[in-house]
């Protein structure tokens, strides 16, 4: 029986951008239309750009060189400017995290293996997400996620980001103060989830769903998965 069987994970820290999201459909469907309501007839041709300009403000956030909330408006004031655009950057930023929060679905699957984690004995999750407050907190209740996770944090609202342990000190912090060694990190990113995990002292487990070779996977992953519902034979050894 289910019940009877222990876990080799108990504390489960799981992202959510690119790993139980679907966010580039997110981002997709957004800028589109924030640049359209902006007058740009073809957004399409500026996607390239911007997420350029975009993981490069993440990584500065992941570095600790900015806050969360910078990327919010600087991303689109960096675009204007590089692509020459006849658009305010503050009205883009406003219309693209609305576009955010109510766009973008769950993965495949994503919620079967959520709903399956959760009816696991002593298993508790938390969601522990990079990102603005006024996007995720929109998909956390759009998606109806609160049911699955004992906290959530997001990096705008605690003032620190993944990698960084102090992201990682407030989720275990939410749970109670659950021991290491039964905790196990979540996630896509390599230099955020990932390297966090590492870094917290916890265990860690890639999504990969791509089978993305990385020089840098082999000091830092525990398991690598490509699928989500692998990630429970992970957790239940």
């Amino acid at each position: 029986m289910l019940d009877t069987v222990p876990v080799r994970y108990s504390t489960l820290l799981i992202d959510l951008d690119h790993t139980l999201l679907d966010t580039d459909a997110s981002e997709a469907a957004a800028f589109d239309s924030a640049m359209r309501s902006a007058g740009v007839d073809d957004p399409a041709a500026h996607l390239p750009a911007y997420h350029q300009i975009n993981r490069t403000l993440w990584a500065a956030v992941e570095r600790g060189e900015i806050a969360t909330a910078d990327v919010r408006t600087a991303r689109f004031e960096q675009l204007v400017q590089q692509v020459g655009l006849a658009a305010d950057p503050l009205q883009l930023a406003d219309d693209f995290v609305a576009g955010l929060g109510n766009n973008g679905e769950l993965y495949p699957g994503a919620r079967a293996v959520l709903e399956a984690l959760i009816a696991l004995p002593g298993v508790r999750l938390a969601l522990l997400t990079n990102g603005l407050s006024e996007v995720q907190r929109v998909r956390v209740n759009r998606l109806e996620l609160e049911r699955y996770f004992g906290a959530i944090v997001i990096s705008s609202e605690i003032g620190a980001a993944k990698p960084a342990p102090a992201i990682y000190d407030a989720a275990f912090a939410m749970l109670g103060g659950p021991a290491k060694a039964g905790a196990l990190m979540v996630g896509d990113s390599l230099t955020s989830d990932i390297q966090g995990g590492r870094n917290y002292g916890i265990a860690t487990c890639w999504y990969n769903p791509q089978r993305r070779a990385d020089a840098a996977a082999a000091s830092l992953v525990d398991y690598d998965i490509a699928t989500l519902d692998a990630l429970l034979a992970v957790v239940q050894g």
